[in-house]
């Protein structure tokens, strides 16, 4: 055994830590982190890999079950790179994640009030929007593989292995997605099978279906986008007219040809093959047009839980000057629009910003304005001068939170109240520290986004030491 493999007996699981792992400690101090384990099993572990203050392991026996585990419901779980907590209920998910936030936030700001965790309404198919990949060698079972010499059939459709680029798990039922969209999968493989239509492989960069995009909204409709990698015309049009045909709830069908070596297809042409070149989705009284490449809430119920906090803590009068960084569609921006003087929303994504722009019109709001550009570089003194100074900034950034020179830009404001949304307590609490130079934390409110995985959005309210 080499000296990075170590073998712990009877460990018990204390912790979640991110991307489905959970941290075990042993009786001398190390740290253990592991996958399929759940806070209260008690397990023996061994180590693969040496980090340098933890072990990575894997779980090799289990002693006893934590009471927190429950059945999953989707029979792919473990396997599916999607969901990482379906065996472990769901009161017990939102507690170690509020566990989570506390534990982050509390170590910089003891004595700061953290507010129960606002819990999702629907722990399935509340996702809007699934990308599923096609393969012609897709990943095979335990079972399927000691059964080698029967005569298995290898083309599939469903999510790749955590981790794992080339490998496709075929999706027989995800729980994520409301129908058709088991049914849009499942019956576009089973057509393309029964037509001999090929199936992309990876590695040896060919075959026609290649990805399979599906978004709905809270109003039924629904968009399918496919893509695919080879121009062979007279078979996209035999899949994309099937799918015209069997499903007619279908607002939107649209196609993109990429042949690049990867799928993300945000520089690619979106064809449109039927329908709309959109779908709606409404937020309060507003009304958003949501394109193939548009960035959206995934989880829509939520979202407006999300933004209520907000506005709540926001707590506009109607004659205060706010800025929205990374205000990405707009849809904050809007949001709060009718309790605002002027709302100035900040993103770096050109076709974010258009979107943002036609759909403020779509909505007849007009008090709000939106800039284009690095937030580094475009929030400075010079962009204030011109849009003036805010009394309020909301402020969401992505995972890897706002850049110093951002913050040192806000310290130099004296803005009365900051509302910090993030996706990532770690990054959010970072930033957090460097602002308590001149604010104070008033509030803290995480929000249940996703379900069966360790994601959590956090909301932080925080207000001007007057005393400074």
């Amino acid at each position: 055994m080499s000296k990075k493999n170590k073998k712990f007996s009877s460990v018990e699981i204390i912790d979640i830590g991110s991307k489905g792992q959970s941290i075990a400690k042993s009786d001398d101090g190390i740290v253990l982190m592991v996958k399929k384990g759940v806070p209260g099993d008690v397990v023996d572990i061994e180590t693969y890999r040496k980090k340098k203050n933890y072990y990575l392991g894997n779980i090799t026996k289990y002693h006893s079950m934590s009471n927190l585990r429950t059945k999953a419901e989707c029979e792919h779980f473990g396997t599916c790179g999607g969901c990482k907590w379906q065996d472990v209920t769901y009161d017990a998910q939102t507690d170690l994640k509020a566990k989570k936030i506390k534990h982050t936030i509390q170590n910089v700001f003891e004595n700061c009030k953290i507010e129960p965790i606002i819990k999702c309404e629907d722990q399935y198919f509340y996702r809007n929007k699934l990308e599923f990949s096609f393969t012609n060698n897709r990943w095979l079972t335990n079972e399927e593989i000691s059964n080698s010499g029967t005569d298995l059939e290898r083309r599939g459709v469903g999510f790749h292995i955590s981790g794992m680029w080339d490998k496709v798990v075929d999706i027989n039922k995800c729980h994520l997605q409301a129908e058709p969209s088991n049914e849009i999968r499942i019956s576009i493989k089973d057509f393309a099978i029964k037509n001999d239509i090929s199936f992309y492989n990876s590695r040896l960069k060919k075959g026609l279906l290649r990805n399979l995009m599906i978004r709905n909204t809270s109003l039924g409709q629904f968009m399918v986008i496919v893509q695919f990698y080879e121009n062979d015309l007279k078979n996209i049009e035999l899949i994309l007219n099937h799918l015209k045909n069997n499903f007619k709830q279908l607002s939107s069908i649209q196609f993109i040809i990429n042949s690049k070596d990867n799928d993300s297809f945000y520089d690619q042409k979106i064809n449109l093959f039927s329908g709309t070149k959109y779908i709606e989705e409404t937020i309060g009284e507003l009304k958003f047009k949501i394109f193939p490449k548009s960035f959206f809430q995934t989880n829509i119920k939520q979202t407006i839980k999300l933004y209520e906090v907000v506005r709540d803590l926001a707590n506009l009068n109607g004659n205060e000057i706010v800025y929205d960084l990374y205000s990405g569609l707009g849809t904050i921006t809007q949001f709060l629009a009718k309790k605002a003087k002027k709302i100035i929303g900040i993103e770096s994504i050109g076709e974010a910003v258009t979107s943002a722009r036609e759909s403020s019109i779509y909505n007849k709001i007009n008090n709000v304005e939106y800039e284009v550009g690095d937030m580094r570089k475009i929030f400075t003194s010079d962009f204030i001068s011109t849009h003036g100074n805010p009394d309020v900034i909301i402020t969401d950034p992505p995972r890897e939170g706002m850049h110093k020179d951002v913050i040192k830009e806000i310290l130099k404001l004296d803005t009365r109240v900051i509302v910090y949304v993030s996706c990532n307590p770690s990054t959010q609490c970072r930033d957090l520290e460097l602002l308590k130079i001149k604010y104070d934390i008033f509030n803290v409110q995480p929000v249940d986004m996703f379900p069966h995985t360790d994601h959590v959005e956090n909301v932080v309210l925080l207000k001007l030491n007057k005393s400074l």
